[in-house]
């Protein structure tokens, strides 16, 4: 579904990929040289049971075109999904930044981003515990910026020298290829408990950030410190958030299980149908600016990579809106071959010594050269600048650009000494002037080696029921570690974070429990909390499990007010078709039992009708029973007061049962918006 735009820049984008598309429907069937082809079933051969033969070219284009198809998947973020969108500045941030697409309150900037896991495969669950990746490329007037980032605000580790280790520790073991799309297993943790430093990020990775119910309800970071520098030079520091219009929610981790055999694609599939549906996904972009002149003001180090800015201390700076409105066309002309690189900057936008920031500078574009084919990725469609290019760069793998003229150096008399370097005023690139002095030393500051104060603030943020989570996933990790040793080292570690977690966990895993010694912090920070986020009905899914007889204008009243406030009711029956409730009122029946399940959905509306079959209300108790130990909202009118009352869990938090249409509704929308009824846990 397209949202009709106006806009000059993102019509540009959209009909500069428009050019590239074709549609073969009711068109003649011909090779990759345009030549008709009369049979596509049957390979040439010397008789009717000879063999093929060689100059069979139809069948030789057609074979290695196949044999060719796939190139490498990412080493990591293989499993992605995307969409393309727009964003737009509230104010003009003229007074930080120079960055054209974020002064101008008018304009809308085209972006197209990808969501991905870290550790799986193209082939993986995507509702596994892992850090997802948000990727966001502006296609600004100046050229590409991408924003290249993490539903996670900071990493594992703190110099780029270390990710090859930190990725082959968390890869599937060399010996077996096991566990795909997991961190459960000993290298990763060996690795943990070794490289001390990303004690902060596994807090992270077991909370419930790492099983986002879905990518519009994910917020993103650009974890690394950046730059913004205005035009009279004056520099800020600057860390980027992208928070979600419906707010940060999450899935429980038996769910998430679950789900990853149910729909392994649930993700992408939320996404895509969101969008196709005009229920487009939205989040608000912010920043944390600090003044160059206070880099040194706090008790961490701003370019740490495992480390956040508070936001108590240095407040997120809301200044505009992205909207993910168009689905792609095509997932590996797209999705597949997009190039994001975080040395892909406008003017206005700097980087900083962050170690880990550094190396991302020489990684991306390397490893573009292997998967893409050579240095001229930029040319493939979904990475062509909406702007002009200009250089004197020629040929390589896939150049498809036909450059005229006989120059292609710098300095030049022939052309007039073009394409010319363009001046500051004229919009050319200028990095920020960072004075730099000291000695060649492979050694890390001081000011980078507390590993435990903010994970300690991480755990001291959480309610009870984030850190039960926190303590279960990490119960449930090493206890898939087979070396006692590597158990015991991890649960050491942790006790510098926190007692009240590590005790449990050592008992779960029958590790010995640390001698007890005082956190590293006993500071919290709210903001990291999301019982604290935004909480609403809309783009929540609900499963209404419905027979033949309900109640016909009632459960319209009912279904009608869920609509008008953007929940999704979807129906479930025995059978797929429809069914017929009274005063001639039918509904479609989207899933069957055998198609749905209540991992799937947000909530549970069981209406039943006038004669629910043995199979039905069988079936109806398992789905509530289920959602109910997933603490979700589960509803009940009409027939269906009589299966929740079965299923036993009237009463309890969460649970709305009514006769009365109205008064219902509003009870069961408010239970919706809450997500999750966490007091379930003490029932």
């Amino acid at each position: 579904m397209v949202k009709e735009n106006l806009d000059p820049n993102v019509n540009k984008k959209q009909e500069q990929l428009e050019q590239f598309k074709v549609d073969d429907s009711g068109k003649k069937l011909t090779t990759n040289q345009g030549v008709k082809v009369s049979e596509d079933e049957f390979s040439l051969k010397a008789g009717m049971r000879g063999p093929t033969l060689m100059e069979d070219f139809h069948f030789r284009e057609k074979m290695t075109h196949f044999d060719h198809e796939r190139i490498p998947e990412r080493v990591v973020h293989a499993r992605g999904f995307a969409a393309h969108g727009e964003f737009q500045v509230y104010e003009s941030m003229k007074e930080f930044t120079m960055a054209k697409f974020l002064n101008d309150p008018s304009k809308k900037t085209p972006v197209f981003v990808r969501f991905s896991t870290v550790q799986g495969s193209k082939g993986s669950a995507e509702t596994v515990r892992d850090v997802r990746g948000f990727a966001t490329k502006f296609y600004t007037e100046e050229g590409n910026y991408d924003l290249v980032g993490n539903n996670i605000p900071v990493f594992f580790i703190q110099d780029a020298i270390k990710f090859p280790d930190f990725v082959h520790a968390v890869k599937p073991e060399p010996h077996n290829e096991m566990p795909q799309g997991a961190s459960a297993h000993d290298t990763f943790y060996d690795f943990i408990a070794n490289n001390q430093e990303s004690a902060h990020m596994v807090l992270w990775q077991m909370s419930d950030r790492a099983i986002p119910r879905s990518f519009r309800m994910m917020e993103g970071f650009g974890v690394h410190t950046f730059r913004f520098v205005n035009e009279q030079g004056r520099a800020h520091f600057v860390k980027f958030h992208w928070k979600p219009v419906l707010g940060v929610h999450s899935l429980v981790w038996d769910e998430a299980q679950k789900i990853a055999g149910k729909d392994p694609d649930f993700h992408r599939r939320d996404l895509h149908e969101a969008i196709e549906r005009g229920d487009f996904p939205e989040y608000e972009l912010g920043v944390q600016l600090i003044p160059e002149e206070e880099e040194f003001r706090f008790d961490f180090d701003i370019l740490d990579a495992t480390k956040l800015w508070p936001e108590e201390e240095i407040p997120v700076k809301i200044i505009g809106k992205m909207t993910l409105n168009r689905n792609v066309d095509n997932v590996f002309a797209e999705t597949e071959q997009v190039a994001f690189h975080p040395g892909h900057v406008v003017p206005g936008i700097d980087f900083t010594n962050d170690p880990l920031l550094q190396g991302r500078l020489f990684s991306y574009t390397d490893t573009q050269l292997l998967r893409l084919g050579g240095p001229n990725f930029h040319e493939i469609p979904i990475n062509r600048p909406v702007c002009p290019f200009h250089n004197n760069q020629r040929d390589g793998f896939g150049r498809q650009t036909i450059n005229r003229g006989q120059v292609s150096y710098h300095k030049n008399s022939l052309a007039q000494n073009t394409p010319a370097p363009a001046a500051v005023e004229e919009g050319g690139y200028v990095h920020y002037q960072e004075k730099v002095d000291g000695h060649k030393i492979r050694a890390r500051s001081d000011s980078f080696k507390d590993h435990f104060s903010q994970a300690s603030m991480f755990w001291n943020s959480m309610r009870p029921p984030e850190k039960q989570h926190i303590i279960d996933a990490l119960t449930f990790e090493l206890g898939k570690v087979k070396s006692p040793d590597v158990r015991q080292q991890v649960v050491d570690m942790f006790a510098n974070v926190s007692m009240e977690l590590v005790t449990p966990v050592a008992e779960g895993i029958g590790a010995r429990v640390p001698e007890p010694r005082e956190p590293a912090s006993k500071k919290s920070s709210p903001a990291l909390s999301q019982e604290n986020t935004i909480k609403t009905p809309k783009g929540r899914k609900v499963g209404v499990l419905v027979a033949d007889g309900f109640s016909g204008n009632e459960v319209k009243t009912i279904l009608d007010a869920l609509k008008a406030k953007g929940a999704i009711p979807e129906f479930i029956s025995e059978k797929l078709g429809s069914v017929r409730g009274t005063d001639n009122f039918a509904l479609p029946v989207h899933h069957s039992f055998l198609t749905a399940d209540s991992v799937l959905f947000d909530a549970i509306y069981v209406i039943g009708g006038a004669e629910n079959t043995p199979k039905f209300k069988k079936k109806a108790i398992y789905f509530i029973q289920e959602a109910f130990e997933h603490y979700k909202p589960i509803g009940a009118t009409h027939a269906g007061a009589e299966i929740a009352q079965q299923a036993g869990i009237i009463g309890a938090p969460g649970v709305v049962v009514g006769s009365e249409p109205a008064e219902f509704a509003g009870q069961f929308i408010q239970a919706v918006a809450a997500h999750r009824h966490w007091g379930r846990e003490v029932q």
